[in-house]
């Protein structure tokens, strides 16, 4: 390849000397610089000075309080503040706009574009980071990644790993019964959750997600609300089967995250080895206190009525209201054991619920400051996403403000430390969104 420019260079320098042609224009800086910003840097709880910060190539180059000399574009903030892009740390890409249905049986060129639309729609949120913890993404964020669909940086997980049964077993009981290394289901074969009932399968399920690209591993290890045959109380995996997982996913450098609710669940992943716990509505003290012993993540979300359950039966509402009646106690057992706690919205067939996902940060407020819930957004849920080790698509700084980062910045009209409401109306408030150094929207600009 390095032949082939050398080469290319030498005719363009022919052609310049044989035929006159004028050289090629010096390429322009392709800085931006903000002036006259105040920053939240992701951390603190204050707002710096009014200052001035360059980007270059996809990071944050300078931040200064004096004047930064830069040739590429400048955007005058006006004392606006200047924050790092938002992170969802429990999203599901694919599954935000079909019905369940359709997620599963529906054409599967439909349900990409249908998803690649709602990326650029939650990039335009704010969220320029997500972590997908089930679906078949793999190609979402590749067009993503080449910069053929605007939308957030994907953390993906690949197929949801789950028993016969279990929490992301979406099919029908005239699929039954299932034979070991029989026929896969239209679920299984278009990625979006995976069946696996022995240690065996497990160690296959989370090796072939990991071949196609997964940051982490994600297992349902107890009941959940939206699967049709999965109550709530139920425990899935053995400890041998989820201890399997996490053999392969630590072999990669990487991490296991399961979906759990109840003790049982929560304490059976733990003692496999998990290191991040989904969800945790119904845990117990004995639960928070051995996630505060183990170091494990809390990976959780605010759900505070039944407007999640739109579209769901009676039963799965039945299951959406147990969940609901825990959240407050979720949130108060992670303060009292002070437990590394992401925050995620895991919207699901709604895009009507997913137009809110700024809203249910700042939802945050009923038990954080508005500094602790942007944090928790930011910085927080960036140092989760740093659990993948080499496995993590985007190595570099996320969630910060500071010099080496990468550049995913908001520029909010108001100060959200003072008013985190300006985050649910990001079409009215985030005036520029950037991601990797790259403007995506710039309303000053007009």
């Amino acid at each position: 390849m390095s032949g082939m420019w050398r080469r290319g260079g030498l005719t363009a320098l022919l052609a310049a000397i044989l035929f006159g042609a004028s050289p090629a224009p010096a390429q322009q800086d392709n800085a931006v610089l903000f002036r006259n910003v105040k920053i939240f840097d992701g951390r603190n709880a204050t707002l710096s000075v009014p200052s001035n910060v360059l980007v270059r190539d996809g990071k944050i180059a300078k931040i200064s309080t004096e004047e930064i000399a830069a040739n590429g574009q400048v955007i005058d903030g006006g004392g606006r503040v200047l924050m790092p892009g938002l992170i969802d740390a429990h999203w599901h890409a694919m599954l935000v706009r079909p019905t369940p249905m359709a997620a599963v049986a529906g054409d599967i060129g439909y349900n990409n574009l249908l998803a690649a639309s709602e990326a650029t729609a939650t990039l335009m949120r704010g969220f320029t980071t997500i972590r997908d913890m089930g679906g078949p993404t793999f190609g979402l964020k590749q067009a993503i990644d080449e910069d053929l669909v605007a939308g957030p940086r994907i953390y993906p997980s690949g197929a949801i790993i789950t028993i016969t049964g279990g929490h992301g077993d979406f099919r029908q009981l005239s699929d039954l019964p299932r034979t070991i290394g029989g026929m896969l289901s239209r679920m299984e074969r278009i990625g979006g959750s995976m069946v696996a009932d022995s240690p065996d399968e497990v160690r296959v399920r989370a090796r072939e997600q990991l071949m196609q690209g997964a940051s982490q591993v994600k297992l349902t290890a107890g009941g959940g609300v939206a699967s049709p045959f999965s109550p709530l109380d139920v425990s899935t995996f053995t400890e041998p089967e989820l201890r399997a997982a996490v053999e392969a996913a630590e072999n990669w450098g990487t991490y296991v995250a399961t979906h759990a609710y109840t003790p049982v669940a929560i304490q059976r992943s733990i003692a496999a080895g998990v290191k991040c716990i989904e969800h945790g509505h119904l845990m117990d003290e004995a639960s928070a206190k051995l996630m505060a012993e183990k170091g494990v993540w809390l990976s959780t979300q605010p759900f505070l009525d039944m407007s999640m359950g739109a579209g769901l039966g009676p039963a799965e509402q039945d299951k959406l209201r147990q969940v609901v009646a825990g959240t407050d106690r979720v949130y108060a057992l992670a303060k009292k054991y002070h437990l590394k706690t992401a925050f995620g919205t895991d919207v699901l067939f709604s895009q009507a619920l997913a137009e809110k996902q700024g809203s249910m940060l700042a939802a945050l407020t009923r038990w954080y400051t508005p500094a602790e819930a942007l944090a928790m957004a930011t910085s927080t849920n960036a140092e989760l996403l740093s659990l993948s080790g080499l496995r993590n698509p985007y190595p570099g700084k996320l969630g910060v403000v500071e010099e080496g980062a990468l550049a995913d910045l908001l520029l909010v009209d108001g100060n959200p430390l003072d008013n985190i409401t300006l985050v649910a109306d990001p079409a009215k408030n985030f005036v520029v969104i950037m991601k990797n150094g790259r403007i995506y929207k710039n309303i000053l600009a007009r």
